[in-house]
C-alpha cells in the first residue's frame, strides 16, 4: 500500500476517527485546539493516539481498574502483532500504523506508568519522578513523533522532554486534587530540600517553602519547554505550528497558577480564553488544510 492509498483509507474510516476526535474534544480543549491546526489527516492520527492514552488514564483515575489496563495491553499487543484491531480506537490506530512508523514500546511504557498510579508510592528523588513522567507523558511524545516529524531520531530526546514538561505542569496544577487521591508527586528529597512537609501539603499550606518546592519543578519544566522550542525546526513544516501551540498553551498553565497566587490546592488553573486565542492566532499556519475554525473555538 502506498502512502497516498493509506492516507485515503485513513480518511475514509470516518466513524472510528470521529469517535477518537470526540474523546479529545471533550477531554482536553488545549490539545484539541492546538492539534486542529494540523492538516486534517495528521490531526486525526494525533486524536487516535490521544484516545488510546485517555483510555489508559481513565482506567486508573476513573475506574481504579488493573483489568482495564490488562485489556488495553492485550489489544495493543494484538494490534502490533498484526491481529484484527478491536474497537474504534484500535481500528483508528491500525490506520495510523499504515501511514506512520509507530513503535510499540512507548505505548507499553504508558501502560506501565499508569500501573504505577494504581500502586502509588511517592517518588523518593528527582530520578524516580522523571521516570514516572517519562512513562505517562514522555512516552506520548514518542508516540506522536512519527506523525509530527520525519526526523524522529534527532528529536527523540526533545520529544520525551516535552512530554515530561507537560506532566510536570499537570502535577503543579493539580497538587490538591492529587493529594486527595492519596498521591504526592513532589519527590521526598525535593520536599526536604525546600523545607516543606507532607503534613503541610495535606493541609494546603502555601508559604515560602511551598513556593520554593513548586518553582523548583516549574523551572525544570520551563527548561524542557525551551529545549524543545530550540529543536522545533526539526518538525515537519505542517506540524510545527500545532506542536508549538500545544507547548505554549500548556506552558501557559504555569503562569496561570502563579497568577492565582499558587492556589493549586482548591482550584484548577486554566489559560484565559483570550490568551489561548492569542497563542493560536499567532501560530496559525498559512495553509489551506489547517482547521482554523476548529482551532479557535
Amino acid at each position: 500500500m502506498t502512502v497516498h492509498d493509506a492516507v485515503q483509507e485513513t480518511l475514509s474510516r470516518h466513524s472510528d476517527f470521529a469517535y477518537c476526535e470526540q474523546i479529545i474534544r471533550k477531554s482536553s480543549q488545549s490539545f484539541y485546539s492546538a492539534f486542529s491546526l494540523l492538516p486534517r489527516f495528521k490531526a486525526q492520527c494525533v486524536f487516535a493516539i490521544y484516545a488510546f492514552c485517555r483510555g489508559a488514564d481513565d482506567a486508573v483515575d476513573r475506574h481504579l481498574s488493573a483489568p482495564r489496563l490488562d485489556d488495553l495491553e492485550a489489544k495493543l499487543c494484538a494490534l502490533f502483532s498484526d491481529g484484527a484491531p478491536d474497537g474504534p480506537v484500535f481500528r483508528a490506530l491500525q490506520a495510523v500504523r499504515e501511514v506512520f512508523p509507530l513503535e510499540k514500546q512507548p505505548f507499553l511504557d504508558m501502560i506501565a506508568g499508569q500501573r504505577r498510579d494504581l500502586n502509588f508510592t511517592q517518588p523518593r528523588n528527582q530520578e524516580e519522578l522523571d521516570r514516572y513522567c517519562y512513562e505517562v507523558a514522555g512516552s506520548v511524545g514518542l508516540m506522536l513523533l512519527p506523525v509530527l516529524s520525519a526526523r524522529t531520531a534527532e528529536l527523540k530526546q526533545a520529544a520525551v522532554g516535552l512530554g515530561t514538561a507537560m506532566q510536570l505542569t499537570n502535577i503543579l496544577r493539580d497538587v490538591g486534587e492529587d493529594e486527595r487521591m492519596g498521591r504526592i508527586y513532589f519527590p521526598e528529597s525535593a520536599m526536604a530540600e525546600a523545607g516543606y512537609s507532607a503534613e503541610n501539603l495535606k493541609r494546603g499550606v502555601i508559604d515560602s517553602a511551598f513556593l520554593r518546592l513548586w518553582e523548583s519543578q516549574a523551572e525544570r519544566a520551563e527548561r524542557l519547554y525551551d529545549a524543545f522550542e530550540a529543536k522545533s525546526g526539526l518538525l515537519d513544516d505542517d506540524a510545527r505550528p500545532a506542536t508549538l501551540a500545544a507547548l505554549r498553551l500548556y506552558r501557559g498553565i504555569l503562569n496561570a497558577v502563579r497568577n492565582n497566587n499558587y492556589r493549586c490546592f482548591d482550584r484548577r488553573a486554566y489559560l484565559a480564553a483570550d490568551e489561548r486565542s492569542r497563542i493560536l492566532r499567532q501560530l496559525l499556519p498559512q495553509m489551506p488544510d489547517a482547521d482554523e475554525e476548529e482551532a479557535l473555538v
